[in-house]
């Protein structure tokens, strides 16, 4: 008979008692089916509780009827009960930190990254303009490898021209060159060249009776390396300390270059008579590798018609400075990379890494080659925020001669820019700069 009574009690179903069966000789059943008239007053409560602000205009009518005395001493009685903890979200501190947190994930963050560029990087975005404006009277039609030289330059990195005899590599590098009011040197690499000839020596000047040095070539913002891989490798060691630390060491002495510096080489790479491939280390150290191409139908026929310009490369004038080089270098610094774009650059470089068909992959100055790159890349577009498509945009370039693949890739017909789109391909990039 308890059992049954709890189960009145505790369920408060008076459907579920019906069900039970009746005991006919026992009198005290009936009490139990008679529970809806005990007091019901603390159940509504605690129950009124949850409808305080969820229905309280459904249950106004009820609470005018029901006294308000008990209600106040249960809610001072209990100030710690839910209805304090669903109050309205604006009057509570803890929630609205949990909430600002919820939409800092939400493109309202990224809507504040995408506003308009700043005057910086408008300047910077003109700057770049020009400069790629006046390198395009010299080479014409390929504003892709111009804006890839440009960005190195603006980088700090150096440049590595690889393609066909006649397709513009040295009339693009000296087009760079005089485009910026700064000192340029040209060397022409050939087997005889020593590293002395780059560098500069030490010699005794008999007029003073003491040693002097003497600069080489290499003392120039830009500098000229022609056919690079025609000189033999110790002339070309003599340029693996300048182009990673900028400096010349000669008899125990440093020598700092003038900035901004930047080397740019050229090479042929369908002539191997009377060369020497570059070494791993030197390619490493060259921030972009890229490709001119042969000009395109139209193009070809406008350059025919101004046949009587021989040198276009001296056509050109400075339109800026080593200043405004090292001016839009600072700004390139400021430009936003979201930490999804970092991420997205890691797993780009450590899928170079771990890929059957790639004996060695990217090292971490290409991680960094490609995070710096990216940011002048997208201050050139009027940006200053980075999006995936312009690490898209450089992989190739910037990733692509870093890498060395298999013996079978290679017999198998693969390349290391095919290898890199391959990758782009296969690694998801970030959703950075979408908004709703």
């Amino acid at each position: 008979m308890s059992n049954e009574n709890d189960d009145a009690t505790q369920l408060g179903s008076i459907r579920h008692y019906m069900n039970k069966p009746q005991q006919p000789g026992n009198p005290q059943a009936r009490p139990a089916f008679q529970a809806p008239s005990l007091p019901t007053h603390p159940q509504e409560q605690s129950g009124d509780d949850e409808g305080t602000v969820l229905s309280a205009y459904n249950a106004m009518p009820y609470r005018l009827a029901m006294p308000t005395v008990p209600t106040t001493q249960h809610l001072k009685a209990q100030p710690a009960q839910p209805v304090q903890m669903r109050q309205p979200l604006p009057q509570s501190q803890p929630i609205p930190a949990a909430a600002s947190q919820a939409k800092s994930a939400q493109p309202a963050a990224t809507s504040s990254m995408m506003s308009a560029p700043q005057a910086d990087i408008t300047e910077f975005h003109n700057q770049f303009t020009k400069l790629v404006d006046s390198v395009s009277q010299v080479v014409v039609g390929k504003e892709q490898p111009i804006r890839q030289c440009a960005t190195a330059m603006i980088v700090g990195g150096h440049i590595l021209l690889e393609d066909n005899p006649g397709t513009g590599k040295t009339q693009l590098a000296r087009g760079l060159a005089n485009s910026i009011d700064m000192p340029f040197k040209r060397i022409q690499f050939t087997p005889d060249l020593l590293p002395s000839d780059v560098v500069g020596v030490t010699y005794y000047d008999q007029k003073n009776s003491e040693f002097e040095y003497r600069e080489g070539p290499i003392f120039a913002s830009v500098v000229l390396a022609d056919e690079i891989n025609r000189a033999s490798p110790k002339t070309q060691s003599a340029l693996l300390e300048v182009m990673e630390e900028q400096k010349v060491t000669v008899d125990g002495e440093t020598h700092a270059v003038p900035q901004p510096f930047i080397v740019i080489a050229t090479q042929n790479p369908i002539e191997q008579l009377g060369t020497y491939k570059l070494p791993e280390a030197q390619m490493d150290r060259f921030l972009i590798k890229t490709t001119i191409g042969y000009p395109s139908h139209d193009v070809s026929v406008s350059i025919l018609k101004q046949v009587n310009v021989t040198d276009r490369a001296s056509t050109v004038h400075a339109v800026l400075t080593g200043n405004d080089v090292l001016r839009m270098r600072a700004i390139s610094e400021t430009v936003h990379l979201d930490d999804a774009i970092l991420e997205y650059i890691v797993r780009l470089v450590e899928a170079t890494r771990h890929n059957e068909r790639i004996q060695v992959g990217s090292s971490m100055r290409g991680a960094l080659a490609l995070t710096r790159c990216a940011r002048v890349w997208a201050a050139s577009n009027n940006r200053g925020y980075v999006v995936p498509d312009d690490v898209k945009q450089l992989a190739v370039a910037v990733l692509a001669h870093r890498i060395t693949l298999t013996a079978e890739a290679t017999f198998a017909g693969s390349t290391p820019e095919l290898m890199i789109e391959q990758i782009l391909e296969n690694v998801p990039a970030p959703t950075v700069g979408v908004t709703a």
